[in-house]
């Protein structure tokens, strides 16, 4: 792992630590375990969950978990109970299953919430774990309470697929999502952001070595995401929750287009928020901004 990341590990954990998180790796069946960074209290005090209403954080494809979501984690674990797991293949999550599709996430997110003792909670997706979130509420409506959606879309059918690609200059998503080279971290950063900030050349490095393990697996994440347009499984507006779409103005990936016409598919329980000059990592580019909006929806569920 790059030396950035090795520095890294014990600061984000002694964070974690100050704002009452703990991590904990659920063992969802023999041969599947998730990781999840879930409330201490939660673990301690004879299982008793707090009257915090709880949030499931899905985290996208670039990173795991705490790296995504750090910024949310630590403005709002004073008020909510936050739950932050590493979806299959990433972080220390695995399966000896063969199934690479976002039902197998939703299906390991639902069970690793319910061992930990949490039948309820609010999900806020980014990306692909947006798309595994919408899978999550189809699946298991009656745990799922309220959705935020930022920088995603229902479902990748083919058509969404090659639109979006075309948008960013590739012909596959493992070329974009899952680089060889630290020139391609550098790209993928760069169309991830609005404006991305100077960095030095050794962050893309140990971003590199840090991000992209399991790369076989990933790999068939990524094919089994497309879907063949006539084979989508999500029909809409079939969500009884209430939706919030969150993005960035600027989301070179999953453009205004791709928003504004799944609002209008979702249907009346969908309202939708655009933070200004950001792109498609807007919690990580306006961490305050996508906060406030954040809290504001969640406190109104």
């Amino acid at each position: 792992m790059g030396n950035t990341f090795v520095i890294l590990k014990p600061i984000i954990h002694g964070l974690m630590k100050a704002v009452g998180m703990t991590s904990q790796l659920v063992e969802i069946e023999p041969g599947t375990s998730m990781h999840f960074w879930v409330p201490t209290k939660s673990i301690h005090s004879n299982n008793k969950l707090s009257n915090k209403p709880p949030v499931l954080f899905v985290h996208g494809f670039v990173a795991n978990g705490i790296m995504t979501w750090l910024f949310q984690i630590l403005s709002l674990s004073s008020d909510f109970a936050v739950y932050v797991p590493d979806l299959l293949f990433f972080g220390d999550s695995i399966t000896t299953r063969p199934e690479r599709s976002t039902s197998i996430q939703a299906e390991c997110l639902a069970k690793g919430m319910m061992k930990l003792g949490v039948e309820k909670f609010s999900v806020v997706g980014l990306s692909y774990g947006g798309m595994v979130g919408f899978k999550l509420a189809q699946m298991y409506p009656h745990m799922v309470e309220s959705m935020v959606m930022s920088s995603t879309i229902i479902e990748m059918t083919e058509s969404i697929s090659n639109a979006s690609l075309k948008n960013i200059g590739f012909t596959n998503w493992p070329d974009f999502l899952l680089p060889k080279t630290v020139s391609g971290v550098k790209v993928l950063l760069s169309i991830g952001s609005h404006k991305l900030p100077w960095l030095p050349e050794f962050f893309y490095k140990d971003f590199h070595e840090a991000m992209f393990s399991n790369r076989k697996e990933k790999v068939e994440l990524l094919e089994a995401l497309v879907v063949n347009d006539k084979d989508a499984t999500i029909t809409a507006p079939n969500y009884s929750q209430r939706i919030y779409i969150l993005c960035g103005d600027d989301d070179k990936i999953f453009n205004t287009t791709f928003s504004d016409y799944m609002k209008e598919k979702l249907g009346k329980n969908t309202t939708i928020q655009y933070i200004k000059n950001a792109g498609h990592l807007v919690q990580l580019e306006r961490p305050c901004t996508y906060n406030h909006y954040l809290k504001k929806f969640l406190s109104s569920s």
